[in-house]
């Protein structure tokens, strides 16, 4: 009986994903020799950890068992954006964030009132121009859209994955600010006398201080001038 196997994908969806992996091994490396694309994706994992250890809860609480699901809902979707974003999909990364965004906004709604459930559709103008902006760079087919698929910012638009720095850095930061978010949301609905839930928590708030610290650093105080008390 002939092996059917070898014609099971066709060969041009082959070759395409050989150069997905030929691309995601040179995005690793790009990832490797920049401290701050592996920050991060080390956030992006912890918030995927806490949504993961979140869902292991055995709970009758019906509102908690929605935030369980959105927290599911991002853990697989950080997961493709991941995916996509390293084998040279930054455009498509990017459209799965924009769903990120949504889920964490709704989380984020329920977390100050949970009986609000019914209206999770309502969001603030500030929210809009986040999504906005994702729509008009992933979402939708728009002009802005085109960015995305252009190796370089004044060339052509190209069909198929490519890997390139600038568009890599700004699809894996925002995703890094996005898990930020989700783990924030995420990490108020763990049960405070859940003690299997302690070491995921501990371990985003530990890199949430250090990625805070790396983009948002506070500011200096300012040397004192020497004609002022205690200078020089």
């Amino acid at each position: 009986m002939p092996d059917t196997n070898d014609d099971a994908i066709p060969p041009n969806l082959a070759s395409l994903h050989a150069g997905e992996e030929f691309l995601r091994g040179k995005a690793i490396g790009l990832v490797a020799g920049d401290g701050r694309l592996r920050l991060h994706l080390a956030i992006t994992e912890a918030a995927m950890d806490l949504a993961d250890v979140l869902r292991q809860f055995e709970t009758a609480d019906e509102d908690l068992k929605v935030i369980q699901l959105l927290g599911m809902r991002t853990f697989n979707a950080f997961g493709a954006s991941v995916k996509l974003a390293l084998s040279g999909y930054g455009q498509n990364s990017a459209l799965i964030l924009r769903d990120v965004l949504e889920t964490v906004f709704l989380i984020d709604y329920f977390a100050g009132d949970r009986t609000l459930i019914e209206r999770w559709r309502f969001a603030d103008k500030k929210r809009f121009a986040m999504y906005e902006m994702f729509s008009e760079l992933a979402g939708h087919p728009t002009m802005k859209s085109a960015f995305m698929m252009r190796p370089q910012r004044d060339g052509d638009a190209v069909i198929g994955p490519f890997m390139e720095t600038t568009t890599l850095e700004a699809v894996v930061s925002e995703m890094g600010r996005l898990a930020i978010q989700v783990g924030e949301q995420l990490n108020l609905f763990f049960p405070a006398d859940w003690p299997q839930g302690l070491p995921s928590r501990l371990a985003f708030a530990k890199l949430k201080q250090r990625w805070v610290a790396t983009f948002y650093p506070s500011p200096s105080p300012a040397a004192p001038k020497s004609d002022e008390p205690g200078g020089a």
